[in-house]
């Protein structure tokens, strides 16, 4: 049997890591950040994917960007959540900017890319360029 060492404020502690996990916490001035989605790429032969788990952001609230080779998925969560009772009332709320980059390869076909927001899911299809086969005979001397 193991003996520990009491510590009357542990509780405490757990329940102050419940709560700063549960708001939004300030990462630099004016901004705030409580949500960072989950992505999953992936590869074939013909493009790149980006998945993009995004529950409860509207298609409106999404932005996505190419600049100077690199992708960026933007945007903001909003959630509120009202419930009227006859003894009570509730509003839960929650909120926050989100942002992922990705530095796309060189084989990318910029003007066909394609995003599609579904069911909270964004999904970035990213083409690639059709590499023409070369073929150069070199004389032996």
């Amino acid at each position: 049997m193991m003996v520990t060492k009491f510590d009357p404020f542990a509780e405490l502690k757990r329940l102050e890591d419940r709560l700063f996990q549960a708001y939004p916490t300030v990462k630099e001035e004016g901004t705030i950040s409580s949500f960072a989605p989950v992505v999953n790429t992936r590869e074939d032969d013909k493009a790149y994917h980006i998945e993009a788990d995004l529950p409860g952001v509207k298609k409106d609230d999404i932005h996505v960007d190419i600049n100077e080779g690199v992708l960026t998925i933007s945007g903001e969560r909003k959630y509120k959540k009202e419930t009227k009772e006859k003894d009570y009332y509730k509003v839960e709320s929650s909120f926050g900017k989100f942002e992922r980059s990705f530095r796309l390869p060189d084989d990318i076909d910029e003007e066909s890319i394609k995003a599609e927001s579904k069911d909270g899911v964004l999904e970035i299809t990213l083409p690639k360029v059709k590499k023409e086969e070369k073929k150069k005979k070199i004389a032996v001397k």
